[in-house]
């Protein structure tokens, strides 16, 4: 090989070299981007769900208060969870918070999981009471018991995430031994035993999923007995009772609606965190499987982004919530607006008044020098 061929040869080594590298920064850049929307439009899209509920009456009702917790959780998801998923992204599978934070990671990680799927399980529980068994309803459902199920909802999920992680009961020995030996490790790798991945997704998604399959079977089928019940008592109700059939119907019609909405969501947990439950019990208890590394961000992120549909879900399909952070945000902006203006009216009569002192100071400045010069 002669010498033009040589550096030929290198110059298209190194050209593929750089192209490599601009490829890697370009999906670097990419993945970062889409990290980081989905962390902010899960904090910003819950808080608009809490804020509405909030500000606006009508959707306080019973079942909006697991709603409202739901969308709680979910932010507690995006501030305290992903944004260490997000840094061992950016790092390249690096960890650089100690052993201690890895702990707390992993074990909210756990947490904030099984306290949003059990909240999705009271919601189904309650639309269960609303639709198949209406006259029982306001007897069960009161505030009493919903605070009661939402604090069983934000206390049971401790007994598999920070108790047994920060006991060590979670992991293999081998892998608990590798910690002890290393405690400035670089990594802080999810490594689980098979009696903890059993229990813990077993608690966490598969007996919540369950239930709330079988419940929302039940409710679909009820709503559609009824629908056909209405449709055809429709001219006798007319002529009876037209007012309180009205009444009836409207009722019936918002709870259906309620129930759809929220069953779509229940679908979008499901959709979202099923391949990640699969992933995890399958490498839990096949110890010879091997999956590629990249696999295991994409499981947590698809899960992660559940945290975001939820808001786009009732503004999507719920017509009262979608009226209601409409108006919620007109209000921000106009009030973002208003202080907005005020801000530049101050800059400006700030600006006027250190224009006047401005032009007042030359003068004086000249008097005082006159007067020097005459003396």
């Amino acid at each position: 090989m002669d010498s033009n061929d040589t550096n030929f040869h290198n110059a298209s080594v190194n050209a593929a070299s750089g192209g490599e590298e601009w490829t890697h920064g370009v999906f670097f850049k990419i993945r970062v981007a889409v990290l980081l929307l989905i962390v902010i439009m899960a904090v910003l899209g819950n808080m608009l769900v809490i804020v509405s509920v909030m500000r606006h009456r009508k959707l306080r009702v019973i079942t909006n208060y697991f709603v409202v917790s739901l969308a709680f959780a979910d932010i507690l998801v995006a501030m305290v969870v992903m944004p260490f998923n997000f840094s061992v992204q950016f790092y390249d599978g690096q960890w650089r918070f100690g052993t201690i934070i890895c702990d707390l990671w992993n074990s909210s990680d756990v947490y904030f999981t099984s306290t949003s799927i059990l909240h999705l399980c009271c919601i189904s529980v309650d639309r269960y009471y609303a639709i198949v068994k209406p006259l029982k309803y306001p007897i069960k459902m009161t505030k009493k018991m919903a605070f009661i199920m939402l604090a069983a909802t934000w206390l049971s999920p401790v007994t598999i995430s920070y108790a047994p992680i920060f006991m060590g009961w979670y992991t293999t020995a081998d892998h608990a031994n590798y910690r002890l030996t290393n405690a400035s490790q670089l990594t802080c790798e999810w490594v689980v035993n098979k009696p903890y991945a059993v229990i813990s997704s077993s608690i966490s998604f598969w007996i919540p999923c369950t239930i709330m399959i079988f419940t929302y079977f039940a409710i679909f089928r009820e709503a559609n007995r009824q629908e056909k019940a209405i449709a055809g008592h429709t001219r006798l109700m007319q002529r009876h009772s037209r007012d309180i059939k009205d009444k009836n119907i409207l009722k019936m019609k918002r709870e259906h609606k309620a129930a759809r909405t929220l069953g779509i969501i229940m679908g979008a947990f499901i959709i979202c965190w099923l391949p990640f439950f699969l992933f995890y019990v399958v490498t839990a208890l096949c110890l010879t499987c091997k999956f590629p590394e990249v696999l295991t961000p994409i499981m947590f992120w698809t899960g992660y982004f559940n945290s975001v549909l939820n808001p786009l879900i009732y503004a999507y399909f719920n017509k009262d919530f979608r009226n209601a952070f409409k108006n919620t945000l007109a209000c921000a902006f106009c009030s973002f607006c208003k202080k907005y203006r005020q801000r530049l009216d101050m800059a400006e009569r700030l600006d006027r008044q250190g224009s006047g002192q401005l032009s007042r100071v030359p003068g004086s400045t000249r008097r005082r020098d006159s007067e020097l010069t005459s003396i």
